[in-house]
């Protein structure tokens, strides 16, 4: 059944990775099977048979598909199945997708779908690195058009010591986790969250994780030789040079003087112009293929844009290459938030705000890896269509809004105090409000200020800068880098470099490119033209602004008060079904969560309620004694012998008849009636441990010279 069934096995940074072909999926058009330690994913690669008519880019979709049977769970919600990908597959998703779109065909239009789905977890080896290898040999031994192999790797920063798929272990105490891919000859994607490492030693671990690569890429060759099928033929989709070259000797001045702007708006109305010139020139020529001209159009000014750069080192807005655009920062803008920025670079424009609250409000993360099992601090980044200028409805966030939201979240996430120096929930959300290149950067600098501006004692301010590429086509050792890359220089560009850090080093970087890969000296110069720029911008711009975060909250932040209580009394602080925890919260307004090692958490707006909640915490965890008051206790019964009154939430004392008045009292009733409020001293607790109070005690005692009896 299975004639074509293989096993290729190697040593993948120091343990077996197995790999079956023939035996699963095997109507994809290529699919593998991954088995690392108990990892497992199995990858399949499949292509449509003609291309997708109308359409002007190469129709790639990545699937990275967690199965919580993988880690043997149930999946959360109502429907106890996997619905919508979480957060962490989509990020798996986009990691898979951008070190191996370049490398298929610019001119391929068929559908191409890499699925790659999560069977078994191994904590100490990752799947998104399993599925990452598996996606490339899955398109690598089909018959689909593919310029790979491209391997994966992930780093640790343990120690002092550069570490290659670190373990879990190893993960927990890491400085520094990075993913790359890369070709044997060249880097194709750089991700990675660090706790400020330095630039250099950054550096260092992209270069030794290529290394580890190269092996792999070797590997995948391998297995390609022995079972690679032979790539399909396919219809090439574009332009027709001939057609290009008419039309560019009719556009070309005018578009070179066209692109010429600072201002996006008037670039935007040159090109529309010439593009009616041209339709004018050459529509009817050309009708049975209208698309030529909008393609021509594009491929003009893509042409332009990086001969200017190449050529001329001119950039289409006048900035010299290492140059950042106008730069602008603003905080406390909103009246009623937390804490709020606005950071402008340009005509990029991103407001920020932070919201505090409990920690109950954390996220809880249903998924794959064990040691994440809740975040509390969120960032969230929205991108409306007004940005941009275009009229369309939100439909909630795509995977472009998570990937740059998750890359804020990561460049800040070093810097957030800990829990127990700053016990809140943290939610970070970045609109952006103009767009043109960089955003992600952006909503990183507003991060700052609006946590800044919150009072979150953050452990150092963080900055973003990307950088961009051009390359010659002739000649790859001709190219230029320029800082600060607005949106036609990231279009048209072949690399988009973003860096995020503090003064003291790197938090985040994020690489996408459009080439087959950057040699070492092309990140060794972003890295050190990213790190100018980051400090360029917490200096001159942001530290002006804010220099520290605020003593105060805002008025309207809630306030945590932190205590710690017996283990063994958390029971007596929550009650039966949570009765006593539920009456502190109905009694004073407060919100209360208590972590498993006894600390609890009061949060409250109102200082005063938050010390009455702490106050009956404190009293329900310590011993009752004599002479001990308690004030506002409400009647919960009525006996012919006394009253019952509620001390503390869940606990009822007696108070004698005897104990209500310093007079002879001949019915309670004359006295309370239930739901009365009266404060109460303790005076006995009897050998069954029962308490007996008493209201007689803190009454003022009545005046003998008005004939009053005393009948202590």
């Amino acid at each position: 059944m299975h004639k074509d069934h293989r096993l290729f096995e190697t040593q993948y940074a120091g343990k077996k990775l197995v790999v079956e072909t023939g035996k699963h999926a095997q109507l994809a058009n290529g699919a593998c099977l991954v088995r690392y330690g108990d990892t497992v994913v199995i990858c399949t690669a499949t292509a449509s048979e003609s291309p997708r008519d109308g359409i002007d880019y190469f129709p790639l979709s990545v699937d990275y598909e967690e199965k919580m049977y993988s880690v043997g769970r149930m999946p959360g919600g109502f429907k106890k199945r996997e619905s919508r990908p979480s957060d962490n597959a989509i990020l798996a998703s986009r990691v898979i997708d951008r070190p191996m779109r370049p490398l298929f065909p610019d001119d391929l239009r068929n559908d191409v779908v890499i699925v790659c789905t999560v069977l078994s977890v191994e904590q100490d080896n990752q799947p998104e690195i399993a599925a990452m290898l598996g996606a490339s040999m899955s398109v690598a031994i089909s018959d689909i058009p593919f310029n790979g192999p491209v391997g994966a790797v992930a780093v640790g920063y343990v120690n002092g010591e550069i570490v290659i798929n670190p373990d879990a272990a190893q993960r927990r105490v890491s400085e520094m986790y990075m993913t790359i891919s890369g070709t044997p000859e060249k880097v194709c994607m750089i991700e990675v969250g660090a706790k400020e490492v330095a630039d250099d030693i950054v550096y260092e671990a992209i270069m030794k994780g290529h290394e580890e690569i190269k092996k792999i890429c070797a590997f995948i060759d391998e297995m390609t030789a022995a079972i690679g099928k032979e790539k399909f033929q396919y219809q090439s989709v574009g332009v027709p040079e001939e057609v290009f070259n008419e039309i560019k000797a009719f556009a070309y001045d005018e578009m070179k003087t066209g692109v010429m702007s600072p201002d996006k708006r008037i670039r935007e109305e040159n090109l529309r112009v010439l593009t009616e010139k041209v339709k004018a020139e050459f529509g009817e020529k050309y009708a049975d293929n209208p698309s030529y001209i909008g393609d021509s159009i594009y491929k003009l000014e893509k042409k332009v844009v990086r001969e200017l750069l190449l050529k001329e080192k001119k950039r289409v807005d006048g900035r010299g290459l290492e140059e950042i655009r106008e730069l602008y920062s603003e905080v406390g803008i909103l009246p009623r938030t937390h804490g709020s920025g606005l950071f402008q670079r340009g005509q990029t424009q991103v407001l920020t705000n932070v919201t505090l609250s409990s920690i109950s409000e954390a996220q809880r993360i249903d998924g794959l890896d064990d040691s994440e099992t809740e975040n509390r601090y969120m960032h969230h980044y929205n991108f409306p269509a007004y940005s941009v200028g275009e009229a369309k409805t939100s439909r909630g966030p795509g995977r472009r809004e998570i990937g740059h939201g998750e890359l804020a979240e990561k460049a800040l996430e070093a810097v957030i105090p800990s829990k127990e120096e700053f016990p809140y929930a943290i939610r970070v959300v970045s609109d952006v409000l103009m767009s043109n290149g960089s955003t992600s950067q952006g909503s990183i600098c507003g991060s700052t200020l609006a946590l800044m501006d919150a009072g979150v004692p953050i452990k150092a301010p963080v900055a973003g800068i990307s950088c961009g590429l051009v390359t010659d086509e002739n000649d790859e050792d001709n190219y230029v880098i320029m800082m600060d890359i607005q949106g036609i220089e990231d279009f048209f560009g072949d690399m988009d470099f973003k860096v995020a850090g503090t003064h003291k080093g790197i938090t985040a970087i994020q690489v996408d490119i459009k080439l087959d890969g950057l040699k070492p000296q092309v990140i060794k110069e972003a890295l050190e033209m990213t790190r100018k720029g980051r400090l360029q911008i917490l200096d001159d711009v942001m530290l002006k602004v804010i220099d520290k975060p605020r003593a105060e909250l805002s008025e309207y932040a809630p306030k945590i008060i932190t205590l710690q209580i017996d283990v063994d009394k958390i029971k007596d602080v929550i009650g039966s079904g949570g009765k006593v925890i539920n009456k502190i919260i109905e009694q004073t307004g407060v919100k209360i969560d208590i972590e498993e090692d006894g600390t609890v958490y009061v949060a409250t707006i109102d200082m005063e309620a938050g010390r009455k909640a702490v106050n009956i915490i404190e009293a329900l965890t310590k011993e009752i004694k004599v002479g001990m008051i308690f004030e506002k206790c409400p009647v919960v019964r009525l006996m012919n012998f006394g009253v019952f009154v509620e001390y503390l939430p869940g606990k009822d004392g007696l108070v004698h008849i005897s104990q209500l008045e310093h007079r002879r009292v001949e019915t309670v009733e004359e006295v309370v009636q239930v739901g009365d409020i009266m404060d109460v001293k303790v005076i006995e607790i009897d050998r069954q441990g029962r308490i007996n109070l008493s209201r007689k005690a803190l009454l003022p005692k009545p005046d003998r010279a008005h004939g009053e009896e005393n009948h202590e």
